[in-house]
């Protein structure tokens, strides 16, 4: 069963709602066409998997100590300071 797609712009020709789409599940396809245009794509129902994370400083855990001391730093608002 083919739906209008409300609010969706057609890439090509840009009216506002003369997109409408359609799925063949046998196919895993899902259509989409423009009735103003006759502009029409298609792309994969299938799910595919996701690429694995690349591993960088922030998504790995920390293993390393740092040396010397820990301090603790109070931050004073500064009162004389005004936004311009």
């Amino acid at each position: 069963m083919k739906r209008f797609i409300a609010g969706a712009v057609c890439p090509r020709c840009s009216e506002m709602d003369k997109l409408r789409t359609w799925r063949d599940d046998e196919q895993e396809i899902q259509y989409r066409e423009c009735v103003n245009c006759h502009y029409t794509d298609q792309q994969s129902t299938k799910v595919q998997m996701q690429p694995e994370e690349l591993p960088t400083r922030v998504n790995q855990p920390h293993t390393q100590t740092l040396a010397g001391e820990e301090t603790v730093i109070q931050f004073v608002p500064n009162t004389d300071f005004t936004k311009h």
